[in-house]
């Protein structure tokens, strides 16, 4: 290409004249050279016809002819050099191939060659183009002289090419055309002036002075009953409408929707009715079809561009187009033989009316429709809720004839003809997709109520949405064997119900427009006549109940939908009179699932349905306060039941035969029932989500199959529900609480998961992708690609999950580990990562230091736990093991100072240390930090490597208790002088005791306290009716008791408790014996009362497998009395509330029924903290969404609190006050002082539930700034609300019916 031809040099002209026309108006646009420049370099991104020119097809053969056979060559020598991995290190094969091809000769050839021939090309160009500038400027002159020019002379010299031809069309042309198109014109002649005018530029025919005129005379032209004709004016509109800005279109367009006004306004025209019909072959019709689907497709598609104009433009659109539609013929004719109105015809067109949704979208478009609405064009909304009307009273007079109805489908078969039932129906779909639109919005809401012409009543927004919801089953049903998608998109069911999903989707629409009773009513009366068996029930279908349930599902997973299916309007949960909706739906699913309802016997729909009911009542269930209203109908069981027959179905289908011709039915049926088998243990393990729903479902037997159905979801990653915005981490905390939900989880292989997911994490790379940038070194000891893992490591770890995963366990501690031994279990989590007490454990990590940071911030978390800690002590001897590692980070030794070496592991070991070591509240102990700070001193803090621990971690601001007998003490105690009616003593005494609290709640400690406990705890005990288990005589000894063991967590619980009660100045020197035996003949005691459990779980094997935590506060309290300790026990163990504040009360009671022994879950779980769940959502509903949103639960947290008497986290004298607060108010207080704490806290808990770590603070943080009575009030409000329901189901442990 050295030497170009002149024919190749005109070739080459022509090519790239093409492609500067192409892009003319991009490049003219622009504001300057650089920006041109650019817009040149991007052309491919921004033209989607940039390899259709000539000129990039001439560059690419170019390109190809030149350098084809050199990247062939190179890019064959990479792919075999990747397969004997020996590739170039570059990402990809193209970068490679495209760098060493641009450093090639023959590139650089080829470029230099092209410039050339492209300078000599474009230089022709440019004197071209001065030689038609002059030869333009000499026409110009001569067009002037001339009255009307059909065209100017192409400006460029290639006049072949249709790119390069630009016709311009003078005022007088148009005028001429104006002329021409006058309807007394002949009729060639208006044929070939609107010809013309179609061929016309935009730009001319915009800048017509007499545009208005011509609109006016094209409107005038639409009502030509010539086809040709008209055809042609379309064409022109069309061409407006595709090509033209916003203001020309929109005259075009108003133009168009007049003329259609004025063809339905004028009595001449041929519209057909109801009764005739519409033939959409009939000429008439295509022409008026035509022009409506015109209109229709612009509707369609100017919103996306009507906002980058002046709003005059959009309103005259919009108003032009209510106002076509608005129109309304004689009302006084009957039915059939009412003419059609616009509406129809655009409903035939656009069924589910686009154009109005996508009208409604915008602010902007939405505020101007809405507002026309209002004042001038309330009619068409009335028109709509005729219609709907209209079609629902059809449907009453004519159910027994479905196809009287609705249009049936016709296949692939183009339907030509509508009846006018059709039509009706037709109109009754866009009608309904209009008014569903229109009450999204709070505007749109507020056109309600609307007057009727043939009602008396006005149609409210609550009579709209009870007309929506009949419709669902009301209306006839596609037959089964022809629903298609088709079918199913525009059954009436269908529509309602996805207009109604809408709805349900926001909180705002749905509790102006769905939650009201009577709406939810009209849903629940086909329950009621098939629960009723009237007459009115078998014409209900199993598709209509089955789209009910759907919008009752919806519904219910709303609070405040909830709330009214639970309890209505009128506050009412009982299920005797006049039942709520959840009651009714309760017993409708009961009846279901025992295939007791005779209508559907035999249905293959029958499971759908089921499924369908019982996701409403899972909705429900899966709340605390949903399942307290339908614990009496024992849904688990119904499920569990159907779950266990489903189960032995699946066993016994046969494996199909080969070219069997059952192969088919049998698979398809195999499908159904796994389905449906995983349907229910879904919906079972949905009970999983409250503490009481986890009792339930553990009763039925079947939490290892949910649990390992739940391990499957989420390792598939699948959505929990349709219903739930966040995963399974609620479920998985909740089931992870208790002792048999952690053995499910391990036997499911969730543990083995999540551990070596962390592994791998921790100490793996990913290996499969190629390494460019090295990874980043972690900042945060918990790396962030860790976080998930930690925090799931830290739901999973409650004491009863880790006594049942580690009690009575070794840790390996192998001589040796392999590189590429991976942990799957807690016990080698734990000797792998925190107990790193050989060289072997410390060789087998790649990161040793991020990894033991790692175990040691979850051996902290661990430690929060008093009952985990000594377990850990007990077995594994944690405290020993950290300080010989401190020992061996010494630096140096001078005398009796040691050098530490600082470091993250040494920092970290530090703060684990004080922890384990240290018990007292927040102004009793100081943990020191575990980040350094700035400055010549980066860690002031002291290091030890042996006990004591140095004097700095003991607070100065220690309780010790200075009891002063002043007068409030007096009026406190002269209340419980024995009085003949000791019921009113004792009320007097819990009125002085509320007020000491409020007033002076410092007094209620030390001697003072230990009096006032025994002397109302004697009161009670003696009153039969404060009584709440039998007496149990106990004459042991202390001889008898005196070589009896303690277990080891015992053992060491005794002796951290007598270090704390050193530090508070509340014990002598002897005091470690006497807790021994009281706590000896404490166990003794409960003995006594314990049956004898046949269970697998480790912590039903024998003794309460954590520390009293309750008898050693209650030892702290008496100053350290053995036998005031014991008397007040033994008093003590008649009442209630011993039964929630002193946990192995009730360890294998016989009191309690054999099924909740054998569960191995204790009352504070599934009735207390059930109950904290529940008060918390009502009282502090952002806290307890915090929960939800964090994967956490309140009653795991409240179950480590409660269970270590808020050792750790409170200080000894709001110790104290729980425990006495708890004693004398009674039991519910309890729950009370949780929902106050989690309350004071709010704040921090919102602040840690954003920054993702809400578990580890509440575990670690004690409760700074609480104090018990400052909340006296509020909690009293809390006793005044619940009071009744609490006191009745904690009363009800005993002889528990669920």
């Amino acid at each position: 290409m050295a030497q170009l031809s002149s024919e190749d040099e005109v070739r080459l002209q022509s090519m790239l004249r093409q492609l500067l026309q192409s892009v003319k108006e991009k490049i003219t646009g622009a504001p300057s050279l650089e920006c041109a420049e650019e817009i040149l370099l991007h052309l491919e991104e921004t033209d989607e016809n940039f390899h259709n020119y000539e000129f990039v097809k001439y560059l690419r053969q170019y390109i190809n002819s030149t350098l084809g056979a050199m990247i062939e060559e190179e890019m064959e020598k990479c792919t075999s050099d990747q397969n004997q991995d020996e590739g170039p290190g570059y990402d990809t094969l193209v970068q490679h191939v495209t760098k060493v091809t641009q450093e090639s000769k023959e590139y650089k050839e080829m470029m230099y060659s092209l410039k050339n021939v492209m300078m000599i090309v474009v230089e022709s160009l440019i004197n071209k183009f001065e030689e038609d500038q002059i030869q333009n400027k000499e026409m110009q002159k001569k067009t002037v002289k001339e009255k009307c020019s059909n065209y100017c002379t192409d400006s460029c010299s290639d006049s072949d090419s249709s790119f390069n031809q630009s016709y311009k069309f003078s005022q007088g042309k148009l005028q001429l055309l104006l002329e021409q198109l006058d309807p007394g014109q002949p009729k060639e002649v208006r044929f070939e002036a609107m010809q013309t005018l179609c061929s016309a530029p935009p730009s001319d025919v915009l800048n017509y002075e007499n545009w208005t005129t011509l609109c006016e005379k094209l409107t005038v032209c639409l009502a030509d009953p010539d086809p040709a004709f008209n055809d042609r004016i379309l064409k022109f509109y069309a061409q407006t409408f595709t090509l033209s800005p916003l203001h020309m279109t929109k005259e075009i367009y108003t133009s168009l929707a007049r003329h259609l006004e004025l063809y339905f306004l004028s009595g001449e025209n041929h519209i057909p009715t109801l009764l005739t019909g519409v033939d959409v072959t009939h000429p008439n019709v295509i022409r008026l079809l035509k022009k409506v689907r015109l209109l229709n497709e612009y509707q369609k598609e100017v919103p996306s561009f009507w906002i980058r104009h002046p709003e005059k433009y959009m309103e005259e659109i919009v108003e032009s187009t209510l106002s076509l539609l608005s129109i309304k013929h004689d009302q006084s004719l009957l039915v059939s033989q009412k003419i059609l109105d616009p509406i129809y015809f655009l409903a035939l067109l656009d069924i589910k009316a686009v154009w109005f949704k996508k009208w409604m979208h915008a602010h902007y478009s939405r505020t101007v429709v809405l507002q026309l609405l209002e004042k001038k064009y309330k009619s068409l909304v009335t028109t709509s809720v005729q219609q709907c009307v209209q079609y629902f009273e059809s449907c009453e007079n004519m159910r027994s004839d479905e196809n009287l109805i609705h249009p049936k489908h016709c296949g692939n078969k183009q339907k030509t003809f509508y009846s006018g039932q059709e039509l009706q129906y037709i109109c009754f779909v866009h009608s309904l997709c209009l008014l569903g639109r229109l009450l999204i919005y709070t505007q749109g809401r507020k056109l309600f109520p609307v007057k009727l012409n043939n009602r008396k009543d006005s149609v409210s927004l609550t009579d709209l949405l009870v007309l929506f919801t009949r419709l669902i089953y009301y209306s006839p049903s596609c037959p089964k064997m022809t629903v298609t998608a088709h079918a199913e998109d525009y059954s009436p069911a269908s529509l309602v119900t996805e207009v109604l999903r809408i709805l349900c989707d926001q909180k705002e629409y749905a509790t102006e427009c769905l939650f009201k009773s009577p709406v939810i009513d009209a849903f629940l009366e086909p329950i009621n006549n098939l629960m009723k068996e009237t007459e009115a029930a078998p014409n209900c279908s199993e598709m209509a109940l089955i789209h009910v349930a759907d919008i009752l599902a919806r519904i219910a997973s709303v609070e405040e939908g909830l709330f009214l299916l639970l309890y209505g309007e009128n506050m009412n949960s009982s299920k005797d009179e006049n039942p709520t909706g959840a009651h009714l739906i309760a017993q409708f699913s009961k009846k279901l699932l025992d295939e007791d309802i005779s209508v559907f016997s035999g249905s293959e729909m029958l499971p759908v349905v089921k499924g369908a009911f019982i996701s409403v009542c899972r909705q429900m269930y899966s709340t605390c306060e949903g399942l307290e209203v339908l614990i009496p109908y024992n849904l688990h069981d119904s499920i569990a039941k159907a779950w266990k027959k489903t189960s032995l179905l699946s066993e016994r289908i046969p494996t199909p035969v080969e070219g069997s011709d059952s192969i088919s039915s049998v698979s398809q049926e195999s499908q159904n029932i796994m389905a449906w088998e995983e349907n229910l243990l879904d919906d079972l393990l949905n009970f999983a989500a409250t503490p009481r729903g986890l009792l339930l479902l553990q009763k039925t037997g079947s939490i290892n199959d949910c649990v390992t159905f739940m391990f499957n979801r989420y390792a598939k990653k699948l959505q929990v529900s349709r219903h739930k915005m966040f995963g399974y981490g609620v479920v998985i905390t909740q089931v992870a609480s208790t002792a048999a939900g952690a053995v499910a989880l391990r036997n499911s292989g969730f543990i083995n998961t999540l551990v070596t997911e962390l592994w791998a994490i921790l100490e793996c790379g990913r290996d499969d992708v190629r390494v460019t940038h090295p990874r980043s070194t972690p900042v945060d000891p918990i790396d962030q690609s860790c976080q998930k893992s930690f925090l799931a490591l830290i739901n999973l770890l409650s004491y009863p999950a880790v006594y049942e995963l580690i009690g009575n366990q070794d840790i390996p501690n192998k001589s040796e580990y392999s590189l590429r031994e991976v942990p799957t279990c807690i016990i080698d989590i734990i000797d792998r990562l925190i107990i790193l007490n050989s060289e072997a454990k410390i060789r087998s990590l790649f990161n040793y230091e991020q990894s033991h940071i790692f175990g040691l911030r979850l051996l902290n978390i661990l430690c929060c736990d008093l009952d985990t800690l000594l377990l850990l002590e007990s077995q594994y001897q944690v405290s020993a093991m950290l300080l010989n590692a401190q020992e061996e980070n010494v630096l140096e030794i001078a005398g009796d100072h040691r050098d530490f070496i600082i470091d993250g592991l040494s920092v970290e070991r530090n703060h684990v240390l004080v922890r384990i070591n240290l018990i007292g509240g927040p102004l009793e102990r100081i943990l020191p930090p575990r980040t350094l700070q700035k400055g010549n001193d980066p860690y002031p803090w002291p290091m030890f490597s042996s006990c004591p621990l140095p004097n700095c971690y003991l607070s100065e601001v220690t309780n010790r208790v200075d009891p002063k007998q002043d007068n409030d003490i007096g009026k406190l105690l002269s209340s419980f002088k024995i009085s003949d009616k000791q019921a009113e003593c004792i009320e007097n005494c819990r009125i002085q005791f509320c007020q000491t609290m409020r007033t002076n709640p410092s007094i209620i400690s030390g001697t003072v306290l230990a009096e006032l406990l025994e002397k109302f705890v004697l009161d009670l005990a003696e009153n039969p009716s404060d009584c709440y288990f039998p007496t149990v005589e106990y004459k042991a000894t202390d001889a008898n008791v005196k070589n009896e063991s303690l277990s080891s967590v015992q053992q060491l619980g005794i002796k951290m408790t007598v270090r704390y009660g050193k530090f508070l100045n509340l014990l002598n020197d002897g005091a470690e014996n006497d807790l021994t035996l009281v706590l000896k003949h404490s166990e003794r005691f409960l003995k006594q009362q314990q049956a004898t459990i046949k269970s697998t779980l480790r912590c039903l094997q024998g003794r309460y497998p954590g520390h009293d935590w309750f008898v050693s506060s209650l030892f702290l309290i008496m100053l350290g009395d053995k036998e005031k300790t014991l008397t007040f026990l033994q008093k003590f163990s008649r009442l209630l509330t011993s039964a929630f504040l002193w946990l192995p009360r009730l360890h294998s009671s016989k009191y309690l029924p054999t099924d909740i022994s054998e569960s191995g879950i204790h009352p504070i779980y599934f009735c207390g903290a059930h109950y904290i769940e529940m008060l918390l959502k009502t009282e502090v509903p952002l806290v307890f969404s915090a929960f939800h949103m964090s994967g956490f639960t309140p009653s795991q947290i409240c179950q480590q609190w409660i269970s270590q008497c808020f050792w750790n986290y409170l200080d000894w004298i709001e110790i104290c006050h729980y425990i006495a607060t708890c004693v004398f108010l009674g039991p519910d207080y309890q729950i009370y002082i949780c929902i106050c704490i989690l309350k004071h806290f709010q704040q921090d808990i919102l602040k840690h539930t954003q920054s993702q770590d809400l578990q580890i603070f509440l575990k670690e943080e004690a409760l700074h700034g609480f104090r018990v009575s400052d909340y006296f009030e509020y909690m009293e409000n809390l006793e005044q609300n619940y009071r009744p329901m609490l006191l009745q189901d904690m009363k009800s442990i005993r002889v528990q019916s669920t």
